[in-house]
């Protein structure tokens, strides 16, 4: 136990939560063998009406397999550290795999990996063909200075394509630099500190935030983050997108 008794930097609120290592419970969805990791946000958290996907870490070892996400979710897998492989191939620090909805896969993880994973139910549009699976790497993502700022630089992951109802991206900030204004938007998001340290502001409070730390942000949640200290800092985050709020298909 580290801090004093009883003390902890973890915050949930109505519109937002912020999860600190310090708190962390192992526990993960069903189908991921005997792999030992932590779900960091999930529906049950039941703020602005719930988050509506999941986002959990995974520690590999011995027996830590997954075939599937359930039915209807998809999945995408982002390594943070070590190694992982898929149907036999090596995926390594900094890959990620995205899987369609009932795709069925080999994936292991084998001691020393550690893992970043979210799942979200797939929502189809009638004439829209829904994804395939993707793999790639951060250092192949397209990149660019966010709104022409150098010291803020923004990769996707994935295609900013009708088909996909997901985004993941990486944030990377140079000591000093911040979101240029207070962002407030339909999407919600999930988001894990991967390196450094910062400032968030959600709703009307400010947090002091570090890497390992996961926040998630409910829709129209007032949003701003300023990277401090002497190094970079970076984040890895999950945003819905080209879905109409209403459920209707265009």
């Amino acid at each position: 136990m580290s801090g004093p008794f009883g003390e902890t930097r973890t915050r949930v609120e109505w519109n937002h939560a912020l999860i600190a290592p310090d708190g962390h419970v192992p526990g993960l969805p069903p189908g991921w063998g005997s792999a030992r990791g932590y779900l960091l946000i999930s529906p049950v958290m039941n703020g602005a009406g719930g988050p509506r996907f999941c986002q959990y870490l995974v520690e590999g070892g011995e027996g830590s397999e997954t075939h599937c996400a359930a039915f209807g979710l998809q999945r995408l897998v982002y390594v943070l550290a070590g190694t992982a492989t898929l149907d036999g191939d090596t995926l390594a620090t900094d890959d990620f795999v995205y899987f369609p909805a009932d795709d069925e896969y080999q994936f292991t993880a084998p001691a020393g990996a550690k893992l970043l994973v979210f799942e979200k139910p797939y929502e189809p549009v009638e004439g829209i063909e829904p994804p395939t699976r993707r793999t790639g790497s951060l250092a192949d993502a397209p990149t660019e200075p966010f709104l022409g700022d150098p010291d803020a630089m923004l990769s996707t992951l994935l295609p900013i394509e009708p088909g996909f109802d997901m985004a993941v991206n990486v944030f990377n900030f140079k000591p000093g630099a911040a979101l240029p204004f207070v962002e407030t938007h339909v999407m919600e998001h999930g988001l894990f500190m991967r390196a450094g340290q910062g400032v968030y502001r959600l709703g009307d409070k400010w947090y002091p935030v570090q890497a390992g730390d996961s926040i998630w942000m409910a829709s129209y949640c007032p949003q701003w983050f300023v990277a401090m200290g002497k190094s970079p800092a970076s984040y890895v985050y999950y945003k819905d997108v080209h879905r109409d709020p209403l459920g209707f298909s265009v």
